[in-house]
């Protein structure tokens, strides 16, 4: 499984009852997939997986399966509490995903072969390829990454946590296994302003949660980027993806629910985030529209 292009994060639109609003959903990753991404990522991250029971994991999944409908690899998250991700792969399984994004466990933090442990356990729950994803309480090593990799059923390393020299390691020694099958992924929040950097480490794929907002602008930068268009690329980050990330900086959790608040701003009414995110101010939704239109404006230049 190979995957090029920007990676799709869908939201989870919730309807007025609070339910999972499939129709939206729906609407909501069709409306991306003419913009070419290299994968569509469901119930992980952005999302929020977190706030999602497992019949909700199941029907995100099943959803974004119909939708995509063989376009492009479809992805979901599994990760929390061991019996819960079990189940959620299990469940992504039957909904038709081709692979599992192993999100970080609960609350405990294990050393590192508790780590190794817990990956394996997830990758043996169903047939589906499974992608490490390095961040909060689940930090891996060069050496524990090179003993999942042992594992052909580990497919990929996606990079939360921003230790660049960490990050060159693992990405150096799982090279050295042999593994040509091995992909890497810049999963920090806003990837598009480190992915500069991580393109130098090795590290070519990054996950766009900008995308799922404003694909326009999401693939303006991408286009830039793979075609070495620096001046392009730099206006892209000064106009637009750095003051988007102050805007993310003001309150934990707007890495989601800027998301989804421009996502309303254009015309998709996909809800609220879900506890315990909480939605942008008044005054923060204006500045998001500010840092919207400016990022629309370069694209049209």
């Amino acid at each position: 499984m190979k995957f090029d292009g920007v990676l799709f994060f869908p939201v989870t639109p919730f309807a007025p009852d609070g339910s999972v609003d499939t129709d939206l959903l729906r609407e909501h990753i069709t409306s991306r997939l003419p913009f070419g991404p290299g994968g569509v990522f469901p119930a992980c991250g952005t999302g929020e997986y977190h706030a999602l029971s497992l019949a909700e994991i199941s029907t995100v999944v099943a959803t974004a399966v119909d939708a995509v409908n063989g376009a492009v690899p479809v992805v979901s998250g599994a990760g929390g509490p061991l019996g819960h991700a079990l189940a959620a792969a299990r469940a992504a399984e039957e909904a038709g995903a081709d692979a599992l994004l192993v999100l970080p466990p609960y609350l405990v933090n294990g050393p590192v072969d508790g780590l190794v442990a817990y990956v394996e356990a997830i990758a043996s729950a169903s047939s589906l390829p499974v992608i490490v994803y390095h961040r909060g309480n689940a930090r891996f090593t060069a050496a524990a990454m090179v003993r999942l990799a042992a594992n052909p059923k580990v497919i990929g390393f996606k990079d939360g946590v921003g230790d660049v020299g960490l990050a060159q390691e693992i990405v150096s020694a799982i090279g050295q296994t042999g593994r040509s099958d091995f992909q890497f992924f810049n999963g920090l929040l806003t990837a598009e302003l480190t992915q500069g950097a991580y393109r130098g480490l090795g590290i070519p794929l990054y996950s766009s949660a900008a995308f799922a907002m404003a694909p326009e602008i999401a693939v303006a930068y991408y286009d830039a980027y793979v075609s070495g268009d620096e001046e392009r690329r730099q206006d892209l980050l000064n106009g637009f993806y750095a003051p988007l990330v102050r805007l993310r900086d003001q309150t934990a959790g707007f890495g989601v629910s800027l998301i989804k608040a421009g996502l309303r701003l254009n015309g998709l009414a996909v809800g609220s985030v879900r506890p315990p995110l909480v939605d942008p101010s008044e005054t923060q939704l204006v500045e998001l529209k500010s840092v919207l239109d400016q990022g629309y404006g370069l694209v049209r230049k």
